[in-house]
């Protein structure tokens, strides 16, 4: 039976060792045509909880110079892929039939696979691009790859991407593949960030 975290939702147990904020340093090395692009930059990321079955992402990036120049940021939402239920909510503001049950520990626990839990993710770019990750969370272990992409008419060309997260020794580590400007999936950027807060629980 997996442990679940005190005042989370039951969807949020297996995400919760994410909860915080992490900062640190990471590198991209990219390969344009005839060009490499590599540079260090600096990232924030927060995971919170508001009350509701997911966690709620933020992420922002900076050049490391002397100014701290910003470089962009990322928002989105970390969810496990549950059945829908008729008494789930949505779409939008619309409620579900008859009173949301929550889900309960167990109901949690049997979605678990030989891959860990079915995960959603959800990642929105101010440069015109939305991402739709699927793929599995393996206790402190996730493997993410693109199964959507929506790309504004004046956005650059991105196909696909993938992401993948662990936890070592206290340290969040991250690599992230992509497929753009006409190039095959090929490794883009990675980091390695320290916990500078524990999350906390949201109100409703």
């Amino acid at each position: 039976m997996l442990e679940f975290a005190e005042g989370l939702p039951a969807e949020v147990g297996p995400l919760s060792w994410l909860l915080g904020v992490w900062e640190g340093t990471g590198v991209v090395s990219y390969g344009l045509d005839d060009e490499h692009v590599e540079y260090e930059f600096g990232q924030r990321v927060s995971f919170t909880n508001d009350g509701l079955p997911y966690l709620q992402y933020n992420a922002y990036y900076w050049l490391l110079d002397e100014e701290r120049t910003p470089l962009t940021t990322e928002t989105g939402y970390w969810r496990l892929r549950a059945p829908l239920r008729p008494s789930d909510q949505g779409p939008a503001l619309l409620l579900g039939e008859g009173l949301a049950a929550e889900r309960s520990h167990e109901d949690i626990d049997a979605l678990r696979t030989d891959q860990g839990f079915p995960l959603e993710v959800s990642f929105l770019h101010p440069d015109g691009v939305s991402e739709l990750y699927l793929g599995a969370i393996d206790g402190p272990r996730v493997q993410l790859g693109t199964d959507a992409v929506l790309r504004s008419s004046n956005a650059r060309e991105y196909a696909a991407g993938q992401r993948m997260y662990g936890l070592v020794e206290g340290r969040l580590l991250w690599a992230w593949d992509i497929a753009a400007l006409g190039h095959p999936l090929a490794s883009h950027a990675s980091a390695e960030l320290e916990r500078r807060s524990v999350g906390a629980v949201g109100t409703k």
